[in-house]
């Protein structure tokens, strides 16, 4: 489980899976999100994720493989396959 805030004084709980949908978080919280939740999966063992963030305009990807870019946890990333969501998921590949 990953503790993450959702801006009121009460933490989250998420399970650690192997995705997470991103359409639960308001925009700001997305980068404490996302890094908290690949830290509690790699320490869970986890080798790839999948991140859900739509396909919308395109915003929201933009800023999760910007996020991934820089992430020292993130070996490489790439759009999800068509069964996996497409552009409107991103696959991680988390660093050995």
């Amino acid at each position: 489980m990953a503790d993450v805030s959702d801006g009121r004084d009460e933490p989250v709980i998420l399970p650690i899976e192997d995705s997470l949908d991103l359409h639960a978080f308001a925009p700001r919280d997305i980068p404490s999100v996302v890094d908290e939740y690949l830290r509690a999966a790699r320490q869970r063992g986890l080798g790839e994720v999948r991140l859900i963030h739509g396909r919308g305009t395109g915003a929201q990807r933009a800023v999760v493989q910007s996020l991934l870019a820089a992430h020292p946890l993130v070996a490489r990333f790439f759009d999800a396959p068509p069964e996996r969501g497409g552009w409107g998921a991103t696959v991680v590949v988390l660093k050995a």
